[in-house]
């Protein structure tokens, strides 16, 4: 597995993961996006996007969302989605982790955040193992599936910030 930034080149193999319901049912976006919608997500200035490839093909991404407020430089949201038969192989772990290098070591963050639903517990899982931690609940906060559901907030803190944060409280 090869870890990259991403191309423009990789847009078709990124609408094949949004494909499955599997994938966009766990995320912010609705099933059947067109392709362009797809490539539009990841194309900002703002935005800095790894992929995972195996044998030439994509098959999986995380995105850091990064933001122009002066006071908020420090955070970043992300978000990730693997191609459902590359699932359990390490790559969302692989991914994450080169993002949180790049947050720490390259990119100057302290908190990096996610929404993820609370029903989706292998992401829950991925995430807590990687460090990040359950900062609070959006109750009934996204519609899925017919019903609504909670959405988890959960950040990673820097390293180096954790014992500092945990000092100042």
């Amino acid at each position: 597995m090869k870890i990259r930034h991403l191309e423009d080149t990789d847009s078709k193999d990124l609408h094949e993961i949004y494909s499955f319901t599997s994938v966009s049912e766990n995320t912010s976006q609705l099933p059947f996006l067109s392709s362009t919608h797809i490539s539009g997500l990841f194309s900002g200035s703002d935005q800095y996007t790894l992929v995972a490839e195996i044998e030439g093909k994509v098959v999986g991404h995380v995105t850091l969302f990064l933001t122009s407020k002066v006071r908020d430089r420090h955070c970043a949201g992300i978000a990730i989605a693997v191609h459902p038969n590359s699932h359990g192989k390490g790559i969302g772990k692989s991914l994450l982790n080169e993002a949180l290098n790049q947050a720490d070591n390259w990119l100057n963050l302290v908190r990096v955040e996610l929404e993820v639903h609370s029903d989706n517990l292998s992401a829950v899982s991925l995430y807590e193992k990687v460090g990040f931690e359950t900062e609070g609940t959006k109750r009934l906060s996204t519609f899925k599936n017919g019903r609504y559901i909670d959405m988890l907030l959960m950040s990673r803190l820097h390293p180096h910030y954790q014992v500092n944060a945990e000092q100042s409280v």
